[in-house]
């Protein structure tokens, strides 16, 4: 019964396979790459990333909610993270769950808010909120300001395991991914999930049928919040760093070029996108301030050639018959 409820909700059993066998290939590209030479650090950056792009197209992908200032919650959640784990002395799990309960408040509180209005407004709203939180960490004493929270330790977890070096980092980090990944995949094919889709499809049409859609669109706000934080909280204690730079407002811009690029409203369009973004921000790094040139002229060549985005294109050609 569980088998059929997933294959309705994902559109049959061919595409459940083609989600199966994708988060498989995901997996075990994930588990094997440190194996065969790809630094262990880059990998949970993407990781991290990704999570947080998952986050972003579970708000914009399913809910038609596009928010501009969600860099506030990965941001947050960083400096939670690091102050937690560097001054209170926090171990790493209760630092990552502290950091995404700071987020989930600040996604509630700013919920309230932003949720009362729609499209292009809900949009500046969020990047208005964006922008106070940030100014309010450049000032703040805790933060750092533009040096932020440096040396932040990663402790052991559970106080048995260490996470100083990044072969013990590396495991926790994936788990914490896929977690996310799967949680996120679960509220797509739930019945909420379908909902919201119809809020983003109709929303007139889905408030005539007796659904309470600022409800629900608060809840998928709070809980994208909430993921951007497990994101922000982890990726703080990967690099040891929480900085102004992750509550920046082009940290905003470049999860919408991740989810984008990758795919709108597929479940692993925002994985790709990260994917691409880190690689290009570390492999052209070299070439200074051009790396924006060149991702702005990519994506513009991706948006014309792919519409759907890299992986929305591949499941539109999968569906077409062979």
């Amino acid at each position: 019964m569980a088998g059929d409820t997933l294959s309705r909700a994902t559109g049959g059993n061919g595409e459940t396979r083609h989600l199966r066998v994708a988060f498989a290939l995901m997996v075990a590209i994930f588990a094997i790459a440190p194996f065969v030479g790809v630094y262990p650090v880059f990998l949970m950056k993407v990781m991290c990333f990704a999570l947080f792009a998952c986050a972003f197209n579970l708000l914009i992908g399913f809910g038609g909610l596009l928010s501009f200032g969600h860099a506030m919650f990965l941001g947050t959640a960083g400096y939670a993270s690091a102050h937690a784990a560097k001054v209170w002395g926090f171990t790493p799990e209760f630092a990552i769950l502290f950091a995404t309960g700071c987020a989930a408040l600040l996604g509630l509180a700013t919920g309230l808010l932003a949720i009362r209005r729609q499209g292009i407004y809900f949009a500046m709203i969020t990047l208005a909120l964006a922008q106070m939180v940030y100014f309010f960490y450049l000032q703040a004493p805790f933060t750092g300001g533009e040096d932020g929270i440096q040396a932040v330790p990663r402790g052991k977890l559970f106080g048995l395991i260490d996470l100083g070096s990044a072969s013990g980092m590396y495991p926790l980090v994936l788990v914490i991914f896929l977690a996310g990944f799967l949680l996120i995949w679960r509220v797509v094919h739930s019945p909420f999930g379908q909902i919201l889709k119809a809020i983003r499809e109709n929303e007139a049409r889905a408030t005539s049928l007796g659904y309470d859609t600022d409800r629900y669109k608060l809840v998928a706000y709070v809980l994208s919040a909430t993921l951007s934080g497990l994101a922000g909280g982890t990726k703080a204690l990967v690099f040891q760093l929480a900085s102004l730079t992750d509550v920046y407002w082009t940290m905003s811009g470049e999860v919408v070029l991740m989810t984008l690029l990758g795919g709108l409203g597929t479940l692993f369009g925002p994985v790709v996108g990260a994917a691409i973004i880190i690689t290009m921000q570390n492999y052209l790094a070299q070439i200074g301030a051009w790396v924006t040139v060149v991702q702005g002229a990519i994506f513009v060549v991706c948006v014309m050639a792919f519409r759907r985005g890299v992986v929305g294109e591949i499941a539109h050609w999968l569906r077409k018959p062979l």
